[in-house]
């Protein structure tokens, strides 16, 4: 029987698994949108990343210095 593919963001511990920096965090949001995103296109992978992620995230996407 093959393995069940590994959810996104995998329970562990006290908290879930970021995506991006792979530090357990509270709380992860999904990061949907990205240059290039067609979400009628072919399906991708879905990422979670912790709140710093997150946000370091949304400021690239709209072009502004990281913090």
């Amino acid at each position: 029987m093959p393995d069940a593919p590994r959810p996104a963001a995998t329970a562990a511990g006290s908290g879930l698994v970021c995506d991006f920096c792979g530090q357990r965090a509270p709380s992860v949001r999904r990061v949907a949108l990205d240059r290039g995103y067609d979400r009628l296109g072919p399906a991708s992978r879905e990422l979670y990343a912790c709140p710093p992620c997150s946000e370091a995230k949304e400021q690239a996407r709209k072009g502004l210095p990281g913090r």
